[in-house]
Order: C-alpha cells, then sequence, then structure tokens
C-alpha cells in the first residue's frame, strides 16, 4: 500500500503548514495585467493645489490679445467722390497766365534729314537761314514787319519772312520769341556760326537796347553753283517720309515739356513744316532736310474741369473739380492757329466727352468726423456734396467714436463711384 506525504504528517502539523502557506498566499496579491499603457503622470500641483501653469499660460493669452486689438486698432473713413460723365460742345475762353482758365503755350522744333542718291546735277544759289531768338525787355510787346533786318555781329543781314510781335518783358524776364531768318544774299559766306543780333531799323530809339536777338546754332544752307540733284517727284516723297517721322518727334517732345498739372487736349498740338536747304553729301547724293515746328496750348487741369463742368453742370457752384478723363474731347482753334506767345487770350471750342471728378480735402474729412460717434459721422460726411458715398471702419469693435485727434484718423479717398 503506497503511501503520501499528508500520511506521514501529523494531522497538527499539516494544520499549521496550511495556514502558513495560505497566509503567502495572502502576503502577494497578484499583479494587474500590463496592456501596455504608460501610467499617467501626476498632475503637478502647488502645495495649495491651484494650477499656476495654466494661470500663467491665461495671462499671457489675455495680455497677447489686448495688445493684438491696440495694435490693429483702426479709424478709417474711404471716401468715393461724385464723377459725372458731360457731353461739351461749346466755346471757352483761356487768358495768359492767369483768370478763371489759365493757358500756357510750349514750342519745340525738330529736323530729320535723309541722303539721296543723286540723279544729276544743277546750277544752285541757295540763302543760308537759321533759328534765332528775339528778347524784348519792354514792358509793351513789340510789332516786326515783314522783311526786317538782323545784323549779325560779323556784318551778315539776314531777314524775316513774315511780321511777328515780340512778347513783352514781365517780372524781370524778357518775353521772347523763335523765328527763323533768311540770309541777304546767296552764296556759303552767309553759313556762320551761332552769334548775336542788333535791328538796324530800331537804331535811334529806346527799343534798339531792348530788342536784341541771337542764335544757338550756325547759320547753314548759304550755296551758289553746280551741285547734284534729284527730281521734285522723289524730293516730294521723301520730305513727306521725313515728315511723319517729325510728327512723332515733335509730339513726344511736347508732352515731355508739359508742366506738371497741366493737360494737352486732342487738336491742341500745331505743326508746321518747312524743307531746309539741300546740301551735297558724301559720295555725290544730296541731304534733303525737313523742319517741324510744332506748337501745342495747354490748360491747368483743375480749371479746365471747372470751366466744363459750369458750362454742362446746372448744380455745379464752383467745388473743386479735375478732369479725370480728357481723351473723348477734341479742341479746335477760334481762328485755325496756335496761340502766339504774346497772344493775352486764346478762343476754341471743346466737343465730346468727358469726366469730371470732384475733388476730396481729406484733412475736413478728418476734422467733421473726429469725436463723433458711427451715426453723427455719418451725417457729417452727408454735408459734403463732393462725396457720393463713404464707408467707416472704427476698430476695435467695442469702440463706438472716432478719436478726437483728426491726425489719428485715415482718410482714403476710393473708387469706382456710383454712376452719375
Amino acid at each position: 500500500m503506497e503511501r503520501n506525504l499528508n500520511d506521514i504528517i501529523p494531522p497538527s502539523r499539516r494544520r499549521a503548514l496550511l495556514g502558513e502557506e495560505a497566509d503567502s498566499y495572502a502576503a502577494k496579491p497578484i499583479p494587474p495585467k500590463d496592456y501596455g499603457r504608460a501610467p499617467s503622470p501626476k498632475r503637478q500641483r502647488s502645495q495649495s493645489g491651484f494650477p499656476m501653469g495654466t494661470a500663467v499660460i491665461a495671462l499671457i493669452v489675455v495680455l497677447l490679445s489686448a495688445g493684438a486689438l491696440y495694435y490693429f486698432s483702426k479709424a478709417r473713413v474711404t471716401i468715393y467722390p461724385v464723377e459725372r460723365k458731360v457731353t461739351m460742345n461749346g466755346d471757352l475762353l483761356a487768358t495768359a497766365g492767369g483768370g478763371t482758365l489759365p493757358f500756357a503755350v510750349i514750342s519745340v522744333e525738330k529736323v530729320a534729314s535723309k541722303d539721296v542718291k543723286s540723279e544729276g546735277t544743277e546750277n544752285v544759289q541757295q540763302a543760308a537761314q537759321g533759328s534765332i531768338t528775339i528778347s524784348n525787355t519792354q514792358a509793351v510787346a513789340q510789332q516786326l514787319i515783314k522783311n526786317t533786318r538782323f545784323e549779325s555781329s560779323d556784318g551778315h543781314i539776314f531777314r524775316i519772312h513774315d511780321s511777328i510781335t515780340v512778347p513783352a518783358g514781365k517780372e524781370g524776364a524778357p518775353g521772347t520769341l523763335v523765328v527763323t531768318v533768311y540770309a541777304d544774299a546767296t552764296g556759303d559766306g552767309y553759313n556762320t556760326p551761332a552769334t548775336s543780333f542788333k535791328l538796324p531799323g530800331l537804331k535811334g530809339s529806346k527799343a534798339y537796347d531792348q530788342v536784341t536777338a541771337k542764335s544757338s546754332e550756325a547759320m547753314t544752307g548759304g550755296f551758289a553753283g553746280p551741285r547734284p540733284s534729284v527730281p521734285q517727284a522723289t524730293k516730294d516723297k521723301e520730305y513727306e517720309a521725313l515728315k511723319t517721322e517729325l510728327t512723332t518727334q515733335a509730339n513726344a517732345a511736347i508732352l515731355e515739356k508739359i508742366p506738371e498739372g497741366y493737360v494737352l487736349l486732342p487738336g491742341g498740338t500745331f505743326i508746321s513744316y518747312g524743307a531746309l536747304p539741300d546740301a551735297p553729301a558724301a559720295g555725290g547724293d544730296l541731304t534733303l532736310s525737313e523742319k517741324a515746328m510744332a506748337t501745342a496750348v495747354v490748360f491747368p487741369r483743375d480749371p479746365l474741369a471747372a470751366s466744363i463742368a459750369y458750362a454742362n453742370d446746372g448744380s455745379y457752384n464752383g467745388q473743386s473739380v479735375t478732369l479725370k478723363e480728357e481723351s473723348g474731347l477734341t479742341l479746335t482753334s477760334a481762328n485755325g492757329s496756335a496761340p502766339n506767345p504774346a497772344d493775352q487770350e486764346f478762343a476754341f471750342k471743346l466737343v465730346g466727352m468727358a469726366s469730371i471728378l470732384w475733388n476730396v480735402d481729406g484733412s475736413k474729412i478728418a476734422g467733421a468726423v473726429a469725436g463723433k460717434n458711427r451715426e453723427a459721422a455719418e451725417t457729417a460726411l452727408t454735408g459734403f456734396p463732393e462725396i457720393d458715398h463713404a464707408t467707416i471702419l472704427i476698430r476695435p469693435f467695442w469702440s463706438s467714436s472716432f478719436p478726437q485727434d483728426p491726425s489719428k484718423i485715415e482718410v482714403v479717398v476710393s473708387g469706382p463711384t456710383k454712376a452719375n
């Protein structure tokens, strides 16, 4: 008969052993199963238990938000000015240097040349010619008749081919006029360098010392004898090509000389052309030259807009306006020519479409809305006839009024405007 351990241990000892083993099992709790989750860190708290980190972050957010609102605070009025398109068909009168509608005259000269293959020879008797500037220091204009003589410092006589009027001097500056003069005789002896001139016909009068002239370039073209020639038909064809070239050059030169704030209207440029004396060229060719004399009349943009508004808008009563678009207008001189520098008036007709824009004074707008709430500011803006409509921006959102200081208010003039 087989025996086990329980058979040889006394019952009392067996009960003691079982008690010790039970106690050992009770002292060792079964560990929980690990499912791969890291234990959550313990929240750090101050001794009082308040989360200081959260408080600091919240304070920083509040301060940054307040700073951003202050930085992006704005008081702005955007103005859309009145704009009106008008149809013009009427006569206007401009005056030199002042008045309701002033005007100014711009003059330029351009010369173009081309060498042409000669087709023969001819005997030529040709007078030299060139441009001079006449100065008049008198307080009155000086009339000079056709064929008035101009004597150079070396004794050569040149003449004008048409009667002219030299403007009077003003404000310490002489009146000036640029004209073309022609030698009294043919030949290359009159091809003289730039020089000064006196007017023998004025000798014995005060005007003799007050009306003088000078040239900035040499007199050219004087010739006597045989030289290469081309048929007149060839000359005419080449002169037309030179005129086209000169027209482009003259118009570009005038645009560069328009004073700030002035406008040149379509039709306001007058160009005349003249063939210069032919000259022999290298290789037996002939040099053909053409001169363009361009004169343009220009007007200050704002006074011109006011004159057009008076002529077309019955509600206009002198507000500050400007000409926004003038390309649809055409100017026609009353006498068919440009004003002479000595002319004090220029009569012309304007026909076509124009766009007139009312000017806005931003400082006045800022002053009108300073310190006012939105509703009061909107009411104040209705008192400006130059405003078509406007928008108001006040930030931050809790600000209900514009700053008291107008310099802190931004005024923006914008567009497009509503149609009128």
